[in-house]
């Protein structure tokens, strides 16, 4: 006679909780307008576009993403339409390192400041690339 082990919902889970379901995307179409105005993290040129990172980086707590799925915005940085499509055409943590800026930490700090225009160009300052091109 074969017995199955009743096991409750929560025994496999890490955080106790009873699925892993997939928390909503964080939508701020606002943020996302603001960043539009800062000048670009790399050139330091205004025109920008908000560009999302889609890589996983577990000291700030930012997730991985699929390949069909958006970052939520609040990981975003402005960048040149040029560095963006950069960004987008090689492996983005390489692209990263080659301009030595950690783009998570920014976009944290810009994201805990959003709105503040005057503190934002104080962010890329201090964070943009040191040797321009």
């Amino acid at each position: 006679m074969a017995y199955q082990v009743a096991r409750p919902d929560t025994a496999f889970s890490l955080d106790g909780r009873r699925s892993r379901q997939k928390r909503p995307r964080v939508n701020a179409s606002g943020h996302l307008k603001w960043i539009r105005t800062l000048p670009c993290l790399v050139t330091g040129e205004f025109g920008v576009e908000a560009a999302h990172i889609r890589f996983a980086d577990h000291r700030y707590r930012k997730p991985a993403v699929g390949s069909a799925e958006k970052p939520d915005d609040k990981w975003v940085v402005p960048l040149s339409p040029t560095e963006h499509r950069r960004q987008h055409s090689m492996n983005e943590q390489a692209y990263w390192a080659e301009v030595g800026i950690d783009p998570v930490f920014v976009a944290m700090m810009l994201w805990n400041n959003t709105g503040d225009d005057e503190e934002g160009e104080a962010i890329i300052r201090q964070f943009a690339r040191k040797a321009q091109p």
